[in-house]
């Protein structure tokens, strides 16, 4: 029997009726969450660092690819037991102490959630203004930084994904399905539009890398493409964390397996390609580079801008529910089973994306990439190794799945608590906490330790690394 206080139905193990997902599921389901703004917009970050356009796009592949490793391990339990990454994680911190990783992954997921909420109600803002025939600009609000017309067209944004919140995941699964290949027609025939405008594909294939000898960043580039894999790694960082919350509805371990490997890395680097085939193109086009497809959208003219707009709206919403919806939506509800469901823990997570006021962390290339991509991952990379030593090295895939919903059982630990997964954590998070200082802060911290600095730019792998070496000898040693 499980405890009232570790379960409810959303909670519960998925029956075998339910199992229904194929690999081609799994594949849409990426190639949905691929096909978006904050994918779009990866290269030009890359570039503006001084890459050129082959290092930014190969940095984004190998992100992913690596990325793609935990994301298959830490599925594997989802398909095996039918369980939600937020029971997962009880078998590593215990029945309590899961509630921590759990808390930590769906307050980076609202920033997502934020984030991809933002840029939706950015669209909705442009199209206003194409209907009405001027922009809708106005004076900044006070502390808010936007002005009304932005914050209603977010709001706005907002309010429409509440449809899919109350409709629950399967709702979620048919809209990646059915527009996932609108998407890549759309992507083509922008690339086509592009190219017959600009006559080629533009000077930004030709520019070359700032990191060459001679160039204004000669001898630099390994210092800037650590930290920018890290990033990658980290983009996808919450999502291989909470896979189990899809993987949990596989028919079989090879569709999990097939359709990720064919759905992550490999679109993610020709949605990046696109872009910047698509920006070169827009020098030509415009006289400047743009790597907005939200104000590239607005230069069109005629029904192009207002199909094109539309279907930006459609990609983020399927986008956004899938990435960053789920998942916080079972943490929440796994931090209190009695009162939070599935559809509470959406409404929260809708709730803090608000709060979070995402177009601030979106101020500036660096916040985004070197503080936000780059500081979430020196959270989640350690979690993930915990995870992955717990499952595949402690218990060789093997759990005793009515003790995960029991306050009494071999995952109670101390008081519901694993210690030694709470020291694993934190001894991973620590080397990298001076280095975020400096990057957040850097007038405060300035004068942080070299080492630190460096030690930053490996966050992710530096943390998962520690974290399930410390994991590890503790298990091994620690009294029965």
């Amino acid at each position: 029997m499980s405890n009232t206080n570790l379960s409810n139905e959303d909670l519960l193990p998925t029956s075998q009726q339910a199992r229904t997902w194929r690999w081609y599921h799994f594949a849409a389901l990426w190639i949905g969450m691929v096909m978006s703004i904050a994918v779009y917009t990866l290269a030009s970050g890359l570039i503006k660092s001084g890459m050129s356009w082959y290092q930014s796009v190969f940095t984004i592949f190998l992100g992913n690819a690596i990325a793609l490793i935990p994301m298959l391990l830490i599925g594997h339990p989802g398909v095996k037991y039918g369980i939600p990454a937020a029971v997962l994680m009880r078998a590593s911190f215990g029945t309590i102490g899961g509630r921590l990783p759990a808390f930590l992954r769906a307050i980076v997921a609202c920033g997502w959630y934020g984030i991809q909420t933002w840029f939706g109600g950015k669209m909705i803002y442009t199209l206003g203004g194409i209907i009405v025939g001027q922009s809708l600009g106005g004076e900044p609000l006070p502390f808010l930084d936007i002005n009304l017309a932005e914050l209603l067209c977010f709001l706005l944004f907002w309010g429409v994904q509440l449809w899919f919140v109350i409709h629950g995941i399967h709702s979620i699964r048919k809209l990646e399905t059915y527009t996932a290949p609108i998407k890549i027609i759309i992507c083509f025939v922008l690339l086509y539009w592009v190219y017959q405008k600009a006559g080629g594909f533009g000077p930004i294939l030709v520019q070359p890398s700032q990191f060459v000898t001679g160039g204004p960043k000669a001898g630099q580039f390994w210092q800037v493409f650590w930290p920018s894999l890290t990033a990658m790694v980290g983009f996808q960082a919450t999502l291989a964390l909470n896979i189990p919350d899809f993987t949990r509805f596989a028919k079989t371990q090879r569709d999990q397996i097939i359709g990720q490997t064919v759905g992550l890395p490999i679109p993610m680097a020709l949605l990046s390609l696109l872009a910047v085939l698509v920006t070169s193109g827009t020098v030509v086009i415009y006289g400047e580079a743009i790597w907005d497809p939200v104000s590239l959208s607005s230069r069109m003219t005629g029904a192009a801008v207002l199909i094109a707009l539309i279907v930006l709206v459609i990609d983020t919403i399927s986008v956004n529910l899938a990435a960053n919806l789920v998942g916080p939506s079972y943490d929440f509800s796994s931090l209190n089973p009695n009162r939070i469901s599935y559809k509470a823990g959406g409404y929260i997570t809708a709730a803090l994306a608000i709060v979070i006021m995402p177009w601030k962390l979106l101020a500036s290339a660096e916040g985004y990439i070197f503080t936000w991509l780059i500081g979430y991952s020196a959270l989640l990379g350690p979690i993930a190794g915990i995870m992955m030593v717990d499952y595949f090295v402690i218990r060789r895939t093997k759990l005793n799945i009515q003790d995960l919903y029991r306050n009494q059982g071999d995952y109670q630990y101390t008081h519901g608590w694993n210690k030694i997964a709470l020291v694993a954590f934190l001894v991973g998070v620590l080397p990298n906490i001076p280095g975020f200082l400096n990057v957040a802060f850097a007038e405060t911290f300035a004068n942080v330790p070299s080492i630190f600095k460096t030690l930053y730019t490996y966050a992710w792998f530096l943390g998962l690394f520690i974290s399930s070496v410390v994991y590890w000898v503790g298990m091994k040693y620690r009294k029965k």
